[in-house]
């Protein structure tokens, strides 16, 4: 008699894997609250980082008075400013995306628009990256439009350019803390470990010594389609901002990242 508790649990426990669903287009899923098939549709397969793109023959107009929404830059390359021997100045590679796969992009970000320029004002305004230089050497950054002002036309049209400046903020914040607890904002600034190797070195106390420092970036929004009957757009973008310095223990290096962008006026 003692045993049916768990015998009852037991058949349970394999009940609920008979009827459990088998794949992504399960109800479950795809029901009315995962708004039907979309969700099985794009599940693992990296286009959930998309941009909408829209119709070549999308030739309309639209002017910059009001306010923007939506915007949403999708990176598609990035290249690193390095040298690939002492010989030669450096110059930007072709670097590949190795951290994250898909999810590079910005959205749903929004801002003013009047004035005939882009000014941001808030939304998933950033994304964390790692790229692989042919040297094999790995470059962090933090892809950005933060802070954007980007002056240009009058009008939103194919063929418009909107050209201006980001900020870039540190890869890491004044709060992270490394393995010896080194951090700008807890208060813990030096190794007493390395004093022995010199503690007076510049070199090491770039290394211990953390700072939050952020940059600037400057970016193109290329206009190409515009649908005017409902205020969307999209093209190409270029922007180029620093790589991440490990909270000023290195060099920042030039970063130029290129790819499709898509907006509403709001």
């Amino acid at each position: 008699m003692r045993f049916r508790p768990l015998l009852a649990l037991v058949l349970a426990f394999c009940l609920t894997f008979l009827a459990a669903p088998s794949d992504v287009s399960a109800a479950f899923v795809k029901g009315p609250e995962r708004g039907n098939a979309r969700f099985g549709d794009i599940v693992n397969t990296g286009q959930a980082g998309r941009c909408t793109v829209l119709p070549a023959e999308s030739n309309g107009s639209i002017n910059t008075d009001g306010s923007f929404t939506n915007l949403c830059l999708q990176p598609t390359e990035i290249f690193v400013k390095v040298s690939e021997n002492r010989r030669k100045k450096a110059d930007f590679v072709p670097a590949k995306i190795i951290s994250p796969r898909f999810n590079t992009s910005i959205d749903e970000v929004y801002g003013d628009l009047s004035g005939g320029k882009f000014t941001e004002k808030g939304g998933i305004d950033f994304s964390l990256i790692t790229v692989l230089a042919p040297n094999g050497e790995e470059f962090p950054l933090a892809f950005s439009v933060k802070d954007m002002v980007a002056d240009g036309s009058k009008s939103i049209s194919p063929g418009a350019e909107f050209k201006g400046s980001t900020f870039t903020p540190s890869y890491r914040t004044g709060d992270f803390l490394d393995p010896k607890s080194r951090a700008k904002d807890t208060g813990v600034e030096y190794a007493q470990g390395l004093v022995a190797l010199g503690g007076d070195d510049e070199e090491l106390a770039r290394e211990n010594v953390k700072q939050d420092l952020a940059g600037k970036g400057e970016i193109t929004l290329s206009i190409e389609n515009v649908d005017a009957d409902t205020n969307e757009f999209s093209g190409s973008f270029t922007a180029i901002q620093p790589s991440d310095n490990d909270l000023g223990s290195k060099d920042a290096t030039d970063v130029k990242i290129t790819g499709n962008f898509y907006g509403r006026k709001a």
